[in-house]
């Protein structure tokens, strides 16, 4: 059934909730980092590179130090000289020999070389923004520039070194899957399919700029730092134990509310070490808030991969080998999560939603004179369906087969399920044929010819394509991930707290920027607990006030917070029966509870939880001898496997040729996420996700000039970011196989339109024009002239 046809509830699990947080955002009483003004606070602006690549020879600030409102100017050396350490990165991938990636180290401040565009230089802290700005401008740096190199594919020839410590620029140079049974299953194939392809660089462009606040009380030598991330207990952890070797007792981080992250509000970036390396310095608050034009040259970027794939089939066209060398652009540093990204997150998908027996993948992961690149919404998965889902594409037009029918034939089967791929997942559930079939019969595909031909008969060339994606979210479990070089733990916390008079707070690890847990979470709790929602809190974002937790990435707030938070209502219960046996002078074996109320089995015998809650908080009629008071209870949760969403999108493009402007005009995605909380909410996360899909497809593309390093695509004058006329109405649909591993039955959805979304849209549009392969973005002028040469640049053989 689709999201809009869900049977009616009022509230709890199923029910289309209006979002309880959206009051406030919508009539401005929103908290985020930069609406707080501390008292007695200064401004920190940071004077950024202008080259990719230059040996500081020298930094004068005399002029700066002497401008009016200057408090501080904070270098490189100083911050060296006081021990701080590099920005660490997360994940530790391994070479095929079994050696240790390149980890150069990020200062938060350049020291002795700038090794991209926009990497920081000097803090000037000011009594006020525009003091600061004006000092920065008497800054004199004596720059020594260096030639650069920013294409991932010629990184390891160009003969420039980004880093002494990777002469030849590669961070690593790592393997996955089978080679020699991928080997011989091409040699056997009937027919093979290669494909050359670009996953272009994207900015990630969330609504809010990031923002931190750095504060030092002297008296009590305690630290708070307010910023605008989507995991404040990491960012402390980080703080604390890497970068700044601060006592984590004495470090606050809050993250309030947060406008959009999509994966690059994760990561510790440098600002945030120098906000608080400032108010140490300084003992007053600083505040540092980014431009737009400097969030494009200091947000860590996504994707940038330069890919060639090969597919080995037999004579009916069953997959039977895939063989993918990818190279990955990192940028100029490693970022939080970046090793991650094309290697644990993007290898072990190549299988998608088939039963391709034999896969090998290479992965070389390059330094380049360019803004890191790391997590961006689907992080690895995008890249992943991006590869199978084309070359599936030219398979079937190899071959002469209808696509629907290559996809159904090799797709994994639910009698299958758990199914282990041959890239070391195990996918637990799921109904990929039904998901395509919803999909086609949505879109009318049986009457996409006619459709076409009247498209023609308007001088206007209609196309179709198709993405069937899955993906891996709550990357899980802690010891498997610890083993591929996770360098933390992947679980997630949670406390139910009952008050006195029967309301709750259930305070969580994960992090909401947009997503809606102060509901979607309340309907959870609401429903098991048999509390309105009205009376529940939902607290994040506080490290003062939650436990510890691994915050909001990769779609696990529910599968591993929810799951959490599960866990600790079950602790809850456990001690309310024993509590309501007590009073009602029964077993507690005997005690049932449901809808809020605990019963004596067979009897009328009952008490409702607030009054549990009572007497747990006012025990005069209490099990003191075998219960401590209070109703407070605290759980982690470390998940077994990944949960696994998956679905089909289909996406029919009009392109025009005179112009080569693409329209989408229709777009229908069904999705299994398992058991759906929020349905409405649901839909709002499809929805942002396909939007994002179709802009890396149709119009996102980070470029940099290939011989000074420049970001040429530096503001929205030349970053095209989609507008509401860019997309249709979306018709979207969900089919409930619920996850097998955990007991909510939930899978995620945050990234799935992300995911399959440019994949979805670039075999539309290459079916449109009827050749092989284009790269995205499929702007107009791409578009045209592609229809002006019909020449494939990079074909399939």
């Amino acid at each position: 059934m689709t999201v809009q046809d869900k049977p009616t509830k009022t509230n709890g699990i199923g029910a289309s909730v209006k979002r309880v947080e959206d009051r406030r955002f919508l009539t401005g009483k929103g908290r985020y980092t930069d609406d707080m003004n501390k008292p007695g606070q200064l401004y920190a602006y940071i004077l950024r590179s202008p080259h990719a690549h230059a040996r500081i020879l020298s930094i004068d600030t005399t002029d700066a130090e002497a401008a009016p409102g200057v408090e501080t100017i904070i270098t490189g050396q100083e911050v060296k000289d006081a021990g701080i350490g590099g920005l660490p990165c997360g994940w530790l991938i391994k070479n095929k020999d079994g050696s240790p990636m390149k980890e150069p180290a990020h200062l938060p401040l350049a020291v002795d070389k700038v090794r991209h565009v926009g990497d920081q230089v000097a803090v000037v802290v000011a009594d006020s923004l525009q003091a600061a700005k004006d000092a920065a401008e008497l800054i004199v740096v004596d720059y020594e520039e260096l030639p650069a190199v920013v294409s991932p594919a010629n990184a390891e020839s160009a003969g420039v070194a980004v880093h002494d410590e990777a002469p030849n620029n590669v961070c690593y140079d790592w393997e996955w899957g089978d080679k020699a049974a991928t080997e011989d299953a091409f040699a056997k194939a009937a027919h093979t399919v290669k494909l050359d392809l670009i996953n272009n660089r994207m900015v990630p462009n969330a609504m809010e700029p990031r923002a931190a606040i750095g504060e030092f009380d002297p008296g009590t030598e305690e630290y708070t730092l307010t910023t605008t991330s989507q995991n404040p207990q990491l960012i402390r952890l980080l703080l604390c134990g890497f970068t700044m070797g601060l006592p984590e007792h004495k470090v606050r981080v809050v993250a309030p509310d947060v406008g959009g992250g999509f994966g690059s509000k994760i990561f510790h970036y440098a600002e945030e070490v120098l906000v608080v390396f400032a108010a140490r310095k300084l003992a007053r608050p600083v505040k540092w808030t980014a431009e737009r034009s400097e969030s494009f040259m200091s947000d860590a970027h996504g994707r940038d991969h330069v890919t060639h794939a090969e597919l080995a089939l037999d004579d009916q066209g069953t997959f039977l080998g895939l063989r993918v060398n990818t190279i990955a652009n990192m940028g100029a540093f490693l970022s939080t999560f970046a090793s991650s990204i094309p290697t644990i997150l993007y290898a072990t998908l190549l299988s998608g939603q088939y039963k391709t027996p034999a896969i090998y993948a290479e992965v070389k992961a390059v330094f380049t004179n360019t803004v890191p690149v790391d997590a961006y919404r689907g992080a690895g998965r995008p890249e992943a369906c991006y590869l199978i889902e084309r070359i599936v594409d030219a398979a079937a037009r190899k071959l002469g087969m209808d696509r629907a029918e290559i996809r159904r034939r090799n797709f994994i089967t639910p009698d299958m399920m758990p199914y282990d791929t041959p890239v070391g997942l195990q996918y637990d559930s799921g109904d990929f044929a039904k998901n395509l079939s919803d999909a086609l019969e949505m879109i009318d595909y049986a009457g996409f010819a006619v459709r076409k031909e009247e498209a023609a008969k308007r001088g206007k060339l209609r196309g179709i394509g198709f993405a069937s994606y899955i993906e891996a979210c709550g990357i899980a479990p802690s010891n498997v991930a610890g083993a591929l070089g996770a360098r933390a733990g992947l679980y997630d916390s949670s406390e139910v707290r009952f008050h006195p008079t029967g309301t709750v707070s259930v305070m969580v690890g994960v992090h909401s920027h947009g997503q809606g847990h102060a509901t979607t979470f309340a309907q959870i709790v609401s429903e098991r607990l048999g509390v309105p929602m009205e009376n529940i809190e939902i607290v994040h974002g506080d490290s003062a006030r939650t436990p510890f937790g691994m915050g909001t990435y990769g779609s696990r707030s529910l599968a591993v917070g929810g799951m959490a938070m599960m866990k600790a209502i079950d602790k809850v219960i456990a001690k309310s029966k024993k509590i309501a046996a007590h009073l009602l002078e029964a077993s507690a074996d005997d005690i049932e509870f449901e809808n809020g109320v605990f019963t004596v089995a067979g009897t009328d015998k009952s008490v409702g939880i607030a009054e549990i809650a009572g007497a747990a908080y006012v025990p005069h009629n209490y099990p003191l001898e075998e219960l401590e008071p209070g109703l407070d209870e605290q759980a982690f949760y470390d998940p077994k496997n990944f949960t696994f969403p998956n679905g089909t999108q289909i996406c029919e493009v009009e392109v025009d040729p005179e112009t080569g402007i693409t329209k989408i005009v229709r777009f229908v995605a069904v999705d299994d996420f398992g058991r759906v909380i929020n349905p409405m909410i649901v839909e709002g996360q499809v929805h942002g996700g396909i939007v994002q899909g179709i802009g890396q497809a149709l119009l996102e593309n980070c470029v940099y000039d290939e011989e000074s390093g420049q970001l040429v695509t530096g503001s929205y004058m030349d970053y095209a970011m989609p507008r509401a006329d860019d997309v249709p109405a979306f018709e979207v649909k969900t089919n409930e196989v619920l996850c097998q591993t955990n007991a909510l039955g939930v899978k995620g959805c945050g990234e799935a339109g992300t995911i399959g979304g440019s994949a979805c849209v670039m075999n539309a549009v290459c079916d449109a024009l009827d050749v092989d392969h284009m790269d995205m973005p499929a702007t107009p002028e791409r578009v045209w002239r592609v229809l002006q040469s019909k020449q494939q640049p990079m074909a399939a053989e």
